[in-house]
């Protein structure tokens, strides 16, 4: 069974939530997208119902609520360091189930790869609850069903839009305070069958024909259009490189923080070593180990790929790059 409900009833709930949630969802901002009088569909901070952009994919994941882009993770003297505080509410995030499958990803990463967990992550992604769209077209780019993204069943609540008619199933006891209106038959539908459908390779096969795909022509395109912008991967909702930082204060330089900021495979001086010494110095060689750690190495550790399907990747390249054209490459080459 769900719950119908208007739009001043589905205000009044998030305006009940709010008290103990900061409550995201995609939004648009006027005029802040790349090129002029173009808007940016992102994640941010929402009060109704009119705030949330349901008519186009989003060109940022909801990756940095749990995973800021800087984080201060301490503050430092001579003698002592402190860790920040946080907010006390806990965090709603409203997003499909591609999104939603990319938080688990992510989990992976920070919680699971390796004897510890990391506390800094971990503290904000224990506040989360999913408030999932119901999502059964998809955009152009996306390719969820390929990667078995497309469903995600433990949400808290899930939602169905339908221009001003609103219907929800709240799985999670802990918010039917907030959600009163009629009960009618509700099931959660989820899409099967997206535009663009992509054959990932065979781990097996891959693995017994490593060195060949590894050493294979493929790549030496991308040296040629790859500009090593970064743009998919801070727009990919499962890339968790960082780099850290040491700031010192000018006023008193024994004092200072340090911070997790964001980094990416693809950009120049990522894999800088002491002694001035470079890795993958090749755009083509970056491309190789960005797309087979998703759809090989994460998926050998952890049994799913790391890719979720979303397309962001496809939307934002300047060079008009398609991870999901590279992908099929790779499988050809393997099925040789």
């Amino acid at each position: 069974m769900g719950i119908e409900l208007d739009v001043k009833s589905f205000d009044d709930a998030l305006k009940i939530l709010s008290k103990d949630y900061k409550i995201f969802a995609p939004i648009r901002l006027k005029g802040k997208g790349a090129f002029s009088d173009t808007d940016l569909v992102t994640y941010g901070e929402i009060s109704s119902y009119r705030d949330i952009e349901l008519s186009e994919k989003s060109r940022y994941s909801p990756k940095e609520i749990i995973y800021p882009i800087t984080q201060t993770l301490f503050y430092f003297t001579e003698d002592e360091y402190k860790e920040p505080e946080i907010d006390n509410k806990g965090i709603i995030v409203f997003l499909r189930p591609c999104d939603a499958n990319s938080y688990l990803k992510l989990d992976n990463i920070f919680l699971k790869n390796g004897p510890y967990e990391d506390n800094y992550y971990k503290r904000l992604r224990d506040k989360v609850k999913f408030f999932v769209i119901e999502c059964t077209k998809g955009f152009s780019t996306c390719f969820c069903v390929s990667t078995g993204s497309n469903k995600f069943l433990d949400y808290d609540v899930f939602f169905r839009f339908d221009n001003d008619r609103i219907t929800c199933d709240v799985k999670n006891d802990e918010f039917s305070y907030a959600f009163s209106g009629k009960e009618v038959e509700f099931t959660p539908e989820f899409i099967e069958k997206n535009e663009i459908e992509v054959n990932l390779p065979d781990i097996d096969k891959i693995s017994q024909n490593l060195e060949y795909v590894f050493n294979h022509e493929l790549w030496d395109e991308y040296t040629k259009r790859c500009i090593a912008c970064g743009r998919c991967t801070v727009s990919c909702p499962t890339c968790s490189c960082f780099s850290m930082q040491d700031i010192f204060y000018k006023d008193n330089p024994k004092c200072g923080e340090r911070r997790r900021v964001w980094a990416s495979c693809m950009v120049d001086g990522f894999t800088d070593v002491a002694g001035g010494h470079s890795y993958r110095q090749k755009y083509g060689e970056r491309m190789r180990f960005k797309v087979m750690h998703k759809i090989y190495d994460y998926k050998k550790r952890f049994g799913t790929t790391m890719c979720v399907g979303c397309g962001r990747c496809d939307d934002v390249c300047p060079e008009y790059i398609s991870f999901i054209k590279i992908v099929s490459k790779v499988t050809d080459v393997v099925e040789r």
